[in-house]
């Protein structure tokens, strides 16, 4: 048993970091095992001495974050300790820098991890960016955030927010009202995003002016935009076609950020995602940066984290039982191919056959 002491310059930071009902501490207990007592400005670990360790720099990583203004939540907390887990804790001074956009609400909006801290600084130095990542990564809320702030500071015209009209496996049928009604539900994830960003009586002006637009990919074809920050969003459910028309529509003075979850293909099987050729076809090109999300970035429920490596693990073992599926059968096939191998063993020719005189 090993006891550590952490020193909390203020007590504020303290009483950020410990949490409502000191819900933040108990889950570093949980999480590490390990007991953690406050005693005015310090706080006491006691654990083994790999646990103590990793509770300390868990502590000291999320005072550092309370002194700079940063909210300590449930998704901070678990964030941190994973980078712990790690050994890249190093990486916490990342997280507290540079707001992306303040929402209608006046709410700070910027990335909460390292992935997605990334993935911004790509969407600011490059023309095109790709995303690809689990659900809940932030992909699209990040881009629209990024839309945002450049149609503020005026280096951009319009926002354009597109993505396929495809559904999610089931048939929805008819859906009443003119063409716009029948593509709105579609597109509800993109409306919510900028509801949060400019509030909807904003976003409805913009609207009208035809600073904003909000469409299916379908009525991307044909058109130049320039000065347009475009975000494609569900880019898994493209087809190869789809993508390379999108792509070509990028115009003088523009942005293109391409989102998608390469695990959710809602495709029929025979056709082949545009995401995954986009990310094959353009890997290494100039000014076209691709980022990839991990399960580590995101930042819904803590279930969902859980949910999406539950089935990344069944995933691997399905593709391993295929592969060892394969492998019997080209073993089977190679047998059956060379027939039975002759076993006996071989006569010395001398000891067969007397020489004739």
């Amino acid at each position: 048993m090993t006891d550590r002491v952490v020193n909390a310059e203020r007590v504020e930071d303290l009483i950020a970091v410990f949490g409502s009902f000191d819900e933040n501490i108990k889950r570093i207990e949980e999480e590490l095992g390990v007991s953690i007592v406050n005693r005015g400005n310090e706080l006491k670990i006691s654990g083994d001495e790999e646990a103590a360790d990793k509770a300390v720099r868990t502590l000291e990583g999320l005072l550092t974050l309370a002194s700079k203004g940063e909210t300590i939540d449930e998704q901070r907390v678990r964030y941190l300790i994973t980078l712990v887990k790690e050994g890249n804790d190093e990486q916490v001074n990342k997280i507290a820098k540079d707001v992306v956009c303040i929402t209608a609400k006046g709410k700070p909006i910027k990335a909460k991890t390292v992935g997605q801290q990334t993935y911004m600084k790509a969407i600011q130095n490059n023309t095109i960016t790709i995303g690809v990542g689990p659900a809940g990564t932030g992909k699209t809320y990040l881009a629209v955030a990024a839309a945002v702030a450049a149609f503020r500071a005026r280096t951009i015209n319009r926002i354009i927010l597109t993505r396929p009209a495809v559904e999610a496996g089931e048939r929805l049928g008819f859906l009443p009202g003119d063409l716009q009604n029948k593509v709105d539900p579609y597109l509800r994830p993109l409306y919510d995003a900028l509801f949060d960003m400019l509030g909807a009586e904003t976003f409805q002006k913009y609207q009208e002016r035809g600073s904003i637009e909000v469409a299916p990919l379908a009525y991307m074809r044909g058109r130049t935009l320039d000065d347009s920050f475009i975000i494609l969003d569900e880019a898994q459910n493209t087809t190869k076609e789809q993508m390379k028309m999108f792509l070509t529509r990028l115009g003088f003075g523009s942005k293109i950020v391409i989102t998608g979850d390469v695990t959710q293909i809602d495709l029929p099987d025979d056709k082949t995602s545009g995401l995954k050729d986009a990310v094959r076809v353009l890997e290494g090109v100039k000014d076209i940066q691709i980022c990839r999300l991990t399960s580590a970035d995101v930042v819904r429920h803590a279930l969902v984290q859980q949910i999406i490596n539950a089935y990344e693990k069944a995933d691997k073992k399905r593709e391993q039982e295929q592969l060892q599926k394969q492998e019997s059968k080209r073993v089977y096939a190679r047998r059956e191919t060379e027939g039975p191998k002759d076993t006996k063993p071989a006569r010395h020719l001398s000891g067969t056959y007397k020489r004739k005189k």
